[in-house]
């Protein structure tokens, strides 16, 4: 989900809610204590400069219970973004803090903003030896095809 994405799915709540990948939710006295855009410049293990830029949002949980972050502020916090930081129309990272530093993806699903996993993955694979994945195949499907020997034909 893109920073556009989330204005205008911002407009269309009267509260907000993210929702962590185990179906709980981030309590609802959390702060967006951050809106960003984080830059990421590095090379990759078969030797590629890379960069990577991504609109941050870091969620916060304190002991204010009576805190409420309406659409609108958010909304209003991202435009400051936009004007002061100049924060393009990024994809969205967040980051939350349960046990340690978690980095999700962000989706909408018309209710809820759901914290997504990420994974990390291995840029290279062409240049470091990491074997393609093949591509899985049922064994019904070669014995239906052209080549393929029915009983009783002699063909084996």
């Amino acid at each position: 989900m893109n920073v556009s994405e989330v204005k205008t799915a911002l407009g269309k709540l009267d509260h907000i809610a993210f929702q962590l990948p185990d179906g709980s939710l981030v309590p609802t006295h959390f702060h967006v204590t951050e809106v960003g855009k984080i830059s990421k410049h590095f090379i990759d293990c078969g030797g590629t400069v890379r960069t990577e830029n991504v609109a941050n949002f870091q969620l916060w949980n304190a002991d204010d219970y009576n805190h409420r972050l309406n659409p609108e502020k958010l909304h209003s916090i991202i435009e400051l973004s936009e004007k002061v930081l100049g924060l393009e129309d990024l994809e969205v990272e967040v980051e939350y803090q349960a046990d340690t530093i978690g980095k999700f993806g962000l989706e909408f699903d018309g209710k809820n903003f759901l914290l997504t996993s990420k994974q990390t993955d291995c840029l290279a694979k062409d240049k470091c030896g990491v074997p393609q994945e093949k591509e899985k195949l049922s064994m019904a499907v070669l014995a239906a095809g052209a080549n393929a020997c029915a009983p009783g034909s002699g063909c084996c």
